[in-house]
């Protein structure tokens, strides 16, 4: 069970690096990343049902259920990880776990969305979950819009992040792929633009830390026609 090639180029990049990834990950944004996961939360309870896409080592996952025991909040926490296929096993996963049509009352997908090879075919796979109403809140790195800023962020990113990463983790193609994958990413105003076209209602988006990070929350509409496979559901 896999996806296409690039989709199995990127699990065995994340596989490889997976015992190093968090303390890179924080270290690398010198601890940033904790509080970006924690404004999100915000957009995503109270919900009872979240499925956290690109869940990697469950950051994500255990930040909303920390919460959740902390303030006495009912919710059953979902995690899938884009490093095993991608996309399609993605949907088999869902398919074996008997998610129907509108399950979720939020998916999110903290800095895991750059990855997918397919990307608006995952925000309609995603809208399907979804409960009428329901909310997708994506975290994504991003490239800030101040020139003064960008042009050290891309020095760090390019030069600097590779280095430390590769000398931590012994794999300097992955820290080369990390930050390329992030300046490909689209800007912000297409990228929401993408989340409508998708069937997103009520798309906006926040900037946190000068634009380094960026959140989307995009809503499924309560009028979104039913799909072949609701409409069939008994």
């Amino acid at each position: 069970m896999s996806g296409g090639p690039q989709a199995e180029k990127i699990r065995t990049l994340f596989n490889t690096i997976a015992g190093d990834y968090d303390r890179l990950n924080h270290l690398l944004s010198l601890g940033i990343d904790r509080t970006w996961r924690k404004r999100a939360l915000s957009e995503i309870l109270p919900a009872s049902k979240v499925l956290d896409v690109a869940c990697g080592t469950g950051d994500f996952s255990l930040e909303i259920a920390g919460r959740c025991v902390r303030r006495a909040i009912p919710c059953a926490i979902t995690g899938l990880d884009l490093s095993e296929g991608m996309l399609a096993v993605m949907r088999e996963k869902v398919a074996r776990a008997g998610y129907a049509d509108g399950t979720f009352d939020c998916v999110t997908i903290a800095f895991g969305i750059r990855n997918f090879e397919h990307r608006e075919q995952a925000l309609r796979e995603i809208l399907r979950v979804l409960k009428p109403g329901g909310r997708l809140v994506i975290l994504e790195l991003s490239v800030p819009a101040t020139p003064v800023l960008r042009a050290f962020y891309n020095l760090y990113f390019t030069h600097i992040l590779p280095l430390i990463g590769g000398w931590i983790s012994g794999d300097k193609a992955a820290y080369r792929y990390l930050p390329a994958s992030v300046l490909k990413f689209p800007g912000k105003e297409e990228w929401m633009g993408i989340m409508r076209s998708c069937g997103y209602a009520e798309v906006r988006h926040k900037a946190y830390t000068l634009g380094i990070c960026r959140q989307y929350v995009g809503v499924r509409p309560a009028s979104l026609p039913l799909t072949e496979s609701e409409g069939t559901r008994e």
